[in-house]
Order: structure tokens, then C-alpha cells, then sequence
């Protein structure tokens, strides 16, 4: 047993810090007593404290499953910047010599961050099996409930790497899971949920204003969203459902307002995406116009403003995008401009053309071709190979048809709602009562609420020193050949 004396000299020593924030410390000395742990604590809270801390007190190594990238390589860089070299990212770019050179000393890394997908890959799950793996972290756990059936499938095998690594202590970690999706997680990682300490803190984030902005139609809301940017003080993020939309008011936003506005999604390439990040942490941007790949692992304390110009598929994802804003407590504000029809962009983008079942046996026996599958040829095969049947398949995904429509329902009371106060409305989903109303809290309770966050000064906008445009390839070079990777 591991006192909690020991436990506040390394983190004052190794992170330089005098406390921990809430849930924290009770989440730690459950990892060390070996207690498979979910911790869902709030956007902001310092759930990466929660397994680099513990990496310093157990032997071998921490192995942490992330969903992004650019996740995984806030995590590294911080990390290196904190004078902890022993980093290495797994993900697609790393191949040839480089991957070679780096799974044959695997166990001089302490921190391994990888994804799902490279867990499927029998070479490297080979390579985690010669090693001590003392602790087994999912990062943004609910994603294998969200992502798992339909988008991400790979994380419906990390309960089968876990048992091929001999069962490690599991930490799963997140900002936003209801029951529901808790008991969904635990279930699908091979878990007992008696077995699980859960240490659950409150999704509420007192500091961030909650309003919904109606317009008739789409040309109306575009017009409000110019005229509020050039209103709004400080750095902001607003959200679009596609690619092309984020770029096109990335440029409109440029030409029209006072900001440095960027466009960040995945059609960009990886190279860019990174300078738009560091210049945008640094303050050389100000705005970024993004598709949901934007903002996990970017820990920006004065973010002033989230906009959604179109509503998400769900208030899981509201709740992780808004909560990038106001992380260093100040007081933000979280808008969702809405008009009529917005919510069959979620409908469109989350609808999966369902074969039937005998066709799909019919593929599994090699009787009909794979591409009768259509579009979604590929992960229908992944489920076939996987030894679902034709009908389970139908079921799985039947059922999380159902689960996105009642998705779509929560969202559009969130939207019509002018009556019940918003932040109580989020808390009641995520099965929370409020126990205390913050003022200001969200427009139902004062209508005038936007103003509050209009014709403020600018702050924070002096670029800090940092990246710029000569010398962020050197850093990214410098930063990615520590581990004789390249960026993915």
C-alpha cells in the first residue's frame, strides 16, 4: 500500500503540483491497489495525471489506447517536454526499420500510446506480449460504446487484447458517459461491473454558458454567426457537420471579421493539421472552424466560445465538444445555432444502408461476392470475421439505429427547449440533479445571456512566444525523431 504522502511527493516532484483536483487521487490508489477503474471526470480535469502518475510507481510499462492521433501526440509532447523520454507512439506510419528497431526494445518505453487498429495487428500485439504491461488505459473509454459498432470497430477487440496480455489492471477514462454507456463500456472491455471501481465526478462545468440560437433558415443563421464573431472576444471554436462547410467559413470568416480563423479536419493534411494546432495554442490563431476530428487532447485553458452551427448526434458529444471552452475557469460560453431540418444532417450522416441478413451469410459462405455488401463492405467483413452471423449483425446494428434516433430526440428537446434550464437538462441525461444554479447559467433563465461574452476586450491576443511560421517544422521534426517516428 502506497501512502497518500507518497503519492503527493511524486506529484509535486514529477509534475509539480501541491494537490490533486477532485478524483484524482481516489482514481490513482485504486490503479495501484490493481483494481480495474472508469473514471469519468470532467473536460479539464487531468485524467492524463491519472496513469502517468502511476507509470512512475509500477514497473514495466503503461500501455494507453487512444482514438486520435493528434490525441496521442498532445499526450507524447507533453510528456517529452516534461523531460520523460521513455515515449513511443504506434500507429500506421510507424513501418519498416523504424517499427522494427522500435518493437525490439519495446520495454525501454515506459508510456506506449496506440491505437485499436494497430492492436489488431499480430506483429505488434506479439511484440506487447514479451513485456510487462502493469497497466492497460483506455482514453475516451465511451468511444468504444459510440465508435465501436459502426464507425471504429477495432474497439470491440480490446477486451481480447486485454486477455492476450494476461489481464493487466484496466483504467478506463472519460469526460462524459451516462449509465447507460458505463455499464455498455465495462461490458464490452469482458469486465464484472462489481469488480469495476467507478469513480464518477459531476459533468457540470459551472463556468460555461449555455444558449441555443433558432434562426428560419440557413442563410439567416450564417449571417448571425459573421456578425457574433466579429462580436465575441477571445479564441473560439465553432463546429460544421462537413468538411466543406468548415472551410468555406474558415475563408468567409478570414475576409469578414476581425480573427485569424483556420479550418481543421481530416481532409487536411496531417502536417498542416499539426502548424494549425501549435499556431492556434499559441495564439496565433484565433478561431478554428472544424469538423468533430478537431479538439480531443487539446488542453487550451482560454478558449472563450464554442459554436456548433450544426447540432451534434448526441449531448455526449455537446458535452466533450463545449467543454474544451473555459478551462481555465473564466466564464464561457457554449452556443448551438439551429434551424429547421439540421437534425437530418445527423440522420444522413449516421445512416448505414443494412443488408439483410441472408445476404450476409450468404457472403460469409462465399456464396455472393463481398462488394454486394455495398459502401460498407468492408466493415460488415470485419463483423463476418469475427464470427458474427448474418442475423446478429442485423440485430447489432438494428438496435443501434434505435440508439441514434433516441439520440436525435434528447438533441431536440435540448433545442426546443424554453422553459427547464439547459445546464439542468444535460445533468438529468447524464442521470445528475443541479444542485446549485450558477449565475450566469444558460438563456432560459436569462435571455439576454450572449451579450454577456460581446464587446469585451480581446484578450490573450498577443501571439506567446512558440510557434510560428519559420520554425514549427523544426519543432515538429525535433518532436517526432525522439522516437524515430513520423507524423500519421
Amino acid at each position: 500500500m502506497i501512502s497518500e504522502q507518497r503519492l503527493l511527493t511524486v506529484l509535486n516532484e514529477e509534475f509539480g503540483f501541491s494537490s490533486f483536483r477532485e478524483g484524482q487521487l481516489e482514481t490513482i490508489k485504486a490503479v495501484l491497489n490493481n483494481h480495474d477503474t472508469l473514471a469519468v471526470l470532467p473536460t479539464g480535469g487531468g485524467k492524463s495525471l491519472l496513469y502517468q502518475l502511476p507509470g512512475y510507481l509500477l514497473p514495466g510499462s503503461i500501455l494507453i489506447v487512444s482514438p486520435l492521433i493528434s490525441l496521442m501526440q498532445d499526450q507524447v509532447d507533453r510528456l517529452h517536454r516534461s523531460g520523460e523520454k521513455r515515449v513511443l507512439m504506434i500507429n500506421g506510419q510507424l513501418t519498416g526499420k523504424s517499427r522494427r528497431q522500435a518493437l525490439s526494445k519495446l520495454s525501454t518505453f515506459k508510456f506506449i500510446f496506440t491505437s485499436p487498429e494497430s492492436l489488431a495487428n499480430p506483429e505488434i500485439i506479439g511484440a506487447l506480449k514479451m513485456i510487462k504491461i502493469s497497466l492497460f488505459v483506455v482514453d475516451e473509454a465511451h468511444c468504444i460504446s459510440q465508435w465501436g459498432p459502426d464507425f471504429r470497430p477495432e474497439y470491440l477487440l480490446l477486451s481480447s487484447v486485454r486477455k492476450r496480455l494476461d489481464l493487466p489492471t484496466t483504467l478506463l477514462l472519460t469526460a462524459t458517459a451516462t449509465p447507460e454507456v458505463r455499464q455498455d463500456v465495462i461490458q464490452k472491455m469482458g469486465l464484472q461491473a462489481e469488480a469495476v471501481t467507478q469513480v464518477i465526478r459531476s459533468v457540470n462545468r459551472s463556468n460555461i454558458c449555455y444558449a441555443v440560437k433558432r434562426f428560419l433558415s440557413t442563410n439567416e443563421k450564417e449571417s448571425y454567426l459573421i456578425e457574433l464573431v466579429n462580436e465575441l472576444a477571445g479564441a473560439g471554436i465553432i463546429y460544421f457537420a462537413s468538411r466543406k462547410l468548415a472551410t468555406q467559413f474558415a475563408e468567409e470568416l478570414n475576409e469578414k471579421t476581425n480573427k485569424v480563423v483556420a479550418a481543421y479536419h481530416a481532409g487536411i493534411p496531417s502536417l498542416e493539421r499539426y502548424r494549425i494546432q501549435q499556431q492556434f495554442m499559441d495564439n496565433q490563431i484565433q478561431l478554428i472552424c472544424a469538423t468533430s476530428a478537431f479538439g480531443m487532447g487539446i488542453d487550451k485553458g482560454d478558449i472563450r466560445f464554442v459554436i456548433h452551427f450544426h447540432q451534434p448526434a448526441n449531448l455526449e458529444s455537446y458535452v466533450q465538444e463545449v467543454g474544451r471552452a473555459g478551462r481555465d475557469g473564466k466564464l464561457s460560453l457554449a452556443l448551438l445555432l439551429y434551424c429547421p431540418g439540421d437534425e437530418q444532417i445527423q440522420r444522413t450522416l449516421n445512416y448505414i444502408d443494412l443488408p439483410d441478413s441472408n445476404l450476409l451469410d450468404a457472403v460469409s459462405k462465399k456464396q455472393q461476392p463481398v462488394n454486394v455488401l455495398g459502401d460498407n463492405q468492408e466493415l460488415f467483413t470485419f463483423y463476418l470475421q469475427h464470427g458474427y452471423n448474418g442475423k446478429m449483425i442485423f440485430n447489432t446494428f438494428e438496435k443501434r439505429q434505435k440508439n441514434i434516433d433516441n439520440h436525435l430526440r434528447w438533441m431536440a428537446r435540448y433545442v426546443n427547449n424554453t422553459k427547464i434550464c439547459r445546464r439542468e437538462m444535460i445533468l438529468n441525461y447524464f442521470g445528475e440533479q443541479l444542485k446549485e444554479t450558477p449565475a450566469p447559467c444558460c438563456d432560459v433563465t436569462e435571455p439576454e445571456l450572449i451579450d454577456k461574452f460581446k464587446h469585451e476586450p480581446q484578450q490573450n491576443s498577443e501571439p506567446l512566444p512558440g510557434v510560428s511560421e519559420l520554425n514549427w517544422q523544426a519543432r515538429l521534426y525535433q518532436l517526432f525523431n525522439i522516437n524515430n517516428n513520423k507524423e500519421n
